[in-house]
């Protein structure tokens, strides 16, 4: 029989205060799928939600002050429906927690700054980040237009000051942020901004923040007891508890497995407080909440419904055969390869064959959102790493090891050219290897785009193995910091729209994706592989303060993908401009009625009033405009229309057609 009582629940801090508390509070982070997990504890919204109910509304709290629910940042991304929505499923079950305030996480800021404004335009609650300001909105202004404090009042009246905090070490992980970011120190942030809140009548103040357990540490350990009381924080997923300068500091886990429940009692004289801290882990036994159950079902109906959504264009066949990419050179390896490199502005990049699962040739035509997410299923980020040759030579050793079995190690990659004996014993059978055309040298540090799995040494890549789980490499961004290859070709594809553009495509990702069209597509046409040249090995980005770190590239590659030569660099008028927040059409739009209502206007032009015909002959004259711009960009010529067979069908060229080929950048000898 469920107990919601007690199934879970373990005493994480006791101050030995008993009787109705002063404040009630609730505390998450780093939530990113609703669905329960297989293992315990298996988590899911539904029963998480049972949970907060029951704190909520059980006649056991009857006569206590009302919950108030803090969470740490981190929800729009990384996730498969996140692939999807861009992180807009998440909003109801923030919603409908009862989220009262919420610290910016970095991967809520993956789909760009202004995605993120208008997801947290459709919370119920305010979302802070008071130590990272953005000049271009203002002076003193944090990024996004975040607020800095918020004060929430109790039911009983008691006032509780809350600020948002983020650590600069995430800021440069993040490929779509405004430039020129100024960070402030945390600490310092933090002592000013308690005062304030203090003066303003706060009895407790609380610091919501989003950095790894050190740095709450360290913040702890910078700030006097008399300014902030406690430290929830988020960015670490997992749970844990300790009491640092007389402050409590405390992260309550990840992904709706566990919450944290938090009495508060004032001290004696009335300016210090006691704390009760409970865990409760979301085991199998709590039971789902119905409400939230069918939440959730609309919310997979209507993904289902867009897997069939047309995302992208190849021209050529792409294969995804296991009997090819685990075994030897595959177009599809060398493109999702490139992406990774680019995105992250490494030396070169890696990929298991087994990361590609679709098994099949994607013929020519258009590529749906279901062979994205078929053919690279997997939940585990592209990581950066600084590791030496002699690693980067093992790791290619490895995935030629077990040849001619197709092991899903073999090695599919980008600005990386190596040869292989079959006949020769495992681990000696690679007998050449180049990084950007010059041999591997053994005694020097490249930076490696590859998968998450392989950086924690899966599948024998040992001495990929980082640091932080006991190995040698070097983490630049680490999986919590990385995003997912089917996000990243996601974006990738949205940035090639000529029509129908996401109409939140913000000015840094149009930055950024230019920058990676202008290293992947080259000067707009193909070039013999033997002219192809690729980056200098670069040093990490210094964090600098006052700014963003730059990920700057220093050469372009020689390979093209496009159908047509693109029209990159400009600032207004080509397929980067501004017209992607103003005139473009957004049929990949945001808007979804079961999942997130928009308070967006909408006009039904097929159920308006019959038009005047001088209205009608403006519409005409816009709707010729808007062809003839669409025609500037998709490359057509007016005889294009003009020789169609008027019984056929005209396919519009909505998105640029990718064409990888092989490379010869894997030979077998």
């Amino acid at each position: 029989m469920a107990n919601l009582d007690t199934d879970g629940h373990s005493v994480t801090y006791c101050s030995d205060r008993t009787g109705s508390p002063d404040l009630r509070l609730i505390h998450y982070n780093d939530v990113y799928h609703v669905e329960a997990g297989s293992a315990e504890p298996i988590g899911g919204i539904s029963r998480f939600q049972s949970l907060v109910n029951y704190y909520r509304s059980h006649p056991h709290f009857a006569g206590h002050p009302d919950i108030l629910t803090f969470f740490s940042g981190d929800a729009f991304n990384p996730s498969i429906e996140s692939t999807i929505t861009k992180g807009r499923h998440m909003v109801p079950f923030l919603n409908t927690v009862g989220t009262d305030v919420a610290c910016v996480g970095n991967h809520d800021l993956d789909f760009g700054v202004a995605q993120f404004r208008h997801l947290a335009s459709q919370c119920h609650f305010p979302w802070l980040l008071a130590n990272v300001l953005d000049p271009a909105l203002g002076d003193d202004v944090p990024i996004a237009d975040c607020a800095k404090t918020r004060i929430l009042t109790s039911s009983n009246g008691i006032k509780v000051g809350v600020l948002g905090l983020g650590e600069r070490e995430w800021l440069s992980t993040i490929n779509a942020l405004p430039p020129d970011l100024i960070y402030k120190s945390a600490s310092e942030t933090a002592r000013i901004l308690a005062k304030q809140l203090r003066e303003q009548g706060a009895d407790l103040v609380v610091a919501v923040t989003h950095q790894r357990e050190p740095n709450d540490h360290k913040l702890a350990n910078n700030l006097s007891p008399d300014s902030v009381d406690i430290i929830l924080g988020g960015h670490d997923h997992f749970y844990a508890h300790s009491v640092i300068n007389g402050i409590h500091v405390l992260r309550s886990g990840t992904d709706f497995k566990q919450l944290s429940y938090i009495e508060a009692f004032r001290k004696p004289g009335g300016t210090r407080w006691d704390f009760n801290i409970t865990r409760r882990d979301v085991v199998r036994s709590i039971p789902e909440d119905p409400d939230t159950v069918t939440l959730v079902a609309r919310l997979t109906s209507s993904l289902k419904a867009k897997l069939d959504k047309p995302i992208g264009f190849t021209v050529s066949p792409l294969d995804g055969r296991f009997s090819t990419v685990r075994q030897r050179e595959s177009n599809l390896g060398n493109f999702v390869c490139d992406l990774m490199r680019f995105y992250y502005a490494a030396d070169c990049a890696m990929m298991a064959g087994g990361t590609i699962r679709g098994d099949q040739i994607y013929p020519p035509g258009i590529l749906k959102l279901k062979d994205l997410l078929n053919c690279f299923p997997f939940e585990d980020p592209v990581v950066l790493l600084r590791l030496s040759g002699q690693a980067l030579l093992n790791a290619l050793e490895n995935g030629v090891s077990q040849l001619p079995a197709l092991e899903g190690r073999f090695s599919q990659v980008s600005n990386i050219s190596y040869g292989f004996k079959l006949t020769a014993p495992a681990g000696s059978r690679i007998t050449f290897a180049r990084v950007g055309g010059e041999p591997i040298d053994l005694q020097r540090d490249y930076v490696l785009a590859t998968r998450g799995y392989m950086a924690r040494g899966k599948d024998g890549f040992s001495s990929l193995l980082v640091q932080s789980e006991g190995g040698e490499v070097e983490e630049l961004v680490d999986e919590e910091n990385g995003v997912l290859i089917s996000t990243i070709l996601r974006q990738y594809f949205l940035s090639l729209k000529v029509l129908g553009k996401w109409n939140r495509w913000s000015a840094s990702l149009r930055r950024h994706w230019g920058t990676v069209h202008r290293n992947l597509h080259g000067d707009g046409w193909l070039k013999p592989p033997s002219a192809a040249t690729s980056p200098k090995t670069e040093k990490p980005p210094v964090k600098k303060l006052g700014s963003r770190p730059a990920l700057k590239r220093t050469t372009r590659a020689a390979y093209y993908y496009g159908r047509f030569p693109e029209e990159l660099g400009q600032d207004s008028k080509g397929l980067t401009g501004n017209e992607t927040n103003g005139d473009a059409m957004d049929s990949d739009s945001d808007e979804d009625p079961d999942i997130l209502t928009s308070s967006q206007p909408f006009t039904n032009y097929v159920t308006l009033p019959a038009q005047s015909s001088a209205d009608e002959e403006h519409r005409l004259q816009i709707a010729r405009r808007v062809v003839r711009k669409w025609m500037r960009h998709a490359g057509l010529q007016p005889t294009t229309l003009n020789t169609m067979d008027g019984e056929g069908e005209f396919t519009p060229a909505w998105t640029s057609g990718i064409s990888p080929r092989l490379e010869g950048r894997i030979v077998e000898e």
